[in-house]
């Protein structure tokens, strides 16, 4: 029965008891998994440090591309914690592959969440925007009383590059999908910023609270349920925007194929999903260039070389 085996469905969500907030508790972290980003961590961790992120936790899949000496390079260890995360469960009774994202942003919210009064859970090719102030905080500082933000992704293709180019991601990457809220499969999604102390049930892009349920706003206050987020009225980013650079370069989409999923989707399966966004992403697209415009109005320096964003064949175990 090998050949006809049903595929195993995942567990992605988790349902949690909250932390208590500590006293003192304050600013925002940024918990994510990484894996051989060399390339553009530096450039994510000194953006984000310039627009306010308080601490980052790091959950580390195994690089091996020297992604670890590339972060002790860029920041003091004082804002940035690595966590080994290697491995993949499986739930003996269901044999149901267990989602190990999940499974460390409810490690990051039990360990880390009880200092901070927002958690950001974004990935190495997401940017947070603020279009309201200098820094995150300053974005959101309207909506204490909401637990749970929803960001839809402003998706980025190539912006016509085949290779990729000199000076990093923000300043070279203009051109995203007209539209951040389309429906067309594979063409949108959320990431959340939640208060780590409501949490009731985890999953990647989207959170329950104690105070609102299933519930999320907008970066204006909006509530909507977990679907209602995707009609076109919950759509803002007026405050604060989440760019989602999804391909890069064609060279870097195509090693991005080549690496295959982090889940356990076949590498079929996964190559026919990137395809369909990047045909989405491109089919319509428009010029965006809040971040820039952040980047120049505040003076933000990125601390890029030329020559430490040029793409790097390394390979696996090296």
């Amino acid at each position: 029965m090998g050949l006809f085996r049903k595929r195993l469905p995942l567990t992605k969500y988790l349902e949690i008891t909250p932390p208590e907030p500590a006293a003192e508790r304050s600013g925002i972290m940024i918990a994510t998994m990484i894996k051989n980003e060399a390339n553009y961590v530096a450039e994510w961790l000194r953006y984000h440090h310039a627009v306010g992120i308080r601490h980052f936790v790091l959950y580390d899949d195994g690089s091996t591309d020297g992604t670890r000496e590339v972060i002790a390079e860029t920041l003091p260890p004082k804002y940035v914690t690595i966590v080994p995360w290697r491995g993949r469960m499986i739930d003996a009774e269901s044999k149901a592959t267990v989602n190990s994202q999940a499974i460390a942003f409810t490690h990051a919210i039990y360990n880390f969440g009880y200092d901070y009064k927002r958690i950001a859970f974004i990935d190495t090719d997401e940017f947070l925007v603020p279009k309201n102030g200098k820094t995150v905080e300053e974005a959101i500082a309207g909506l204490d009383e909401f637990p749970n933000i929803s960001l839809p992704w402003h998706m980025f293709g190539t912006s016509g590059h085949k290779t990729p180019p000199e000076g990093g991601v923000l300043m070279n990457y203009t051109r995203r999908a007209r539209d951040p809220m389309s429906r067309k499969k594979n063409a949108s999604n959320f990431k959340c910023i939640v208060d780590p102390c409501e949490v009731v049930e985890v999953s990647i892009h989207q959170f329950k609270t104690r105070k609102h349920g299933e519930f999320s706003a907008n970066d204006v206050g909006h509530l909507a349920s977990r679907n209602g987020r995707k009609g076109a009225g919950f759509y803002s980013a007026q405050n604060l925007q989440l760019n989602h650079y999804y391909t890069r370069s064609e060279a870097e989409l195509e090693a991005k194929l080549s690496r295959g999923a982090a889940s356990t989707a076949s590498h079929q399966r996964y190559r026919n999903r990137v395809m369909s966004a990047v045909k989405n992403i491109e089919a319509d697209t428009v010029e965006d260039r809040a971040v820039i415009d952040l980047i120049q109005r505040e003076g933000i320096d990125l601390g890029i070389e030329p020559q430490s964003v040029r793409l790097r064949v390394v390979r696996q175990g090296a």
